[in-house]
């Protein structure tokens, strides 16, 4: 498994697939989800910048298994996106090592703060999310992607002690 943090032409494509695939095999989203992934990504890259966003790929033998971003808002306010891991590659550390990137990354660009949205169903990403540090501030109930869902947004504050759960 490599992993790697440079965008190429095809990844977007193979990262909304993985996430279509997923979110139906394991929560039973319907296609209205990888709409709104396609739009999420299609929003990202029309204001993409190296300079200001970063994205960081797992792949196996070309295979596309994992993902993650960070995507500047300001200067001082980012968002972490497009966390993802194929089920075969689960409890391998991998997800860790993604969010250990992720995290870096925002220590190293002085962000303020970094917000994330899930929803309550992810109770393995969200362990995830709260052992780096990040805390529920919302939560609002939504009819969406074929389902009756509970949004939540949480936030991480580099600035705050935040204990290793």
């Amino acid at each position: 498994v490599t992993l790697r943090s440079s965008l190429r032409p095809g990844d977007v494509g193979r990262l909304i697939s993985l996430h279509g695939w997923i979110y139906d095999k394991e929560c039973g989203y319907d296609h209205t989800f990888e709409g709104y992934v396609c739009k999420t990504f299609y929003d990202f890259l029309e204001s993409y910048s190296p300079q200001k966003d970063k994205v960081w790929f797992l792949e196996d033998g070309g295979q596309m298994v994992g993902a993650i971003a960070i995507v500047e808002h300001t200067a001082e306010k980012a968002q972490l996106r497009w966390f993802i891991l194929h089920p075969d590659y689960r409890g391998l550390g991998l997800g860790s090592r993604l969010m250990e990137k992720a995290m870096a990354h925002c220590r190293e660009k002085g962000y303020r703060s970094v917000f994330l949205l899930t929803t309550k169903d992810q109770q393995t990403a969200i362990r995830m999310y709260e052992k780096a540090g990040f805390q529920k501030v919302s939560e609002q109930d939504e009819d969406m992607w074929g389902k009756h869902l509970t949004e939540l947004i949480y936030e991480w504050h580099p600035d705050e002690t935040h204990e290793r759960r």
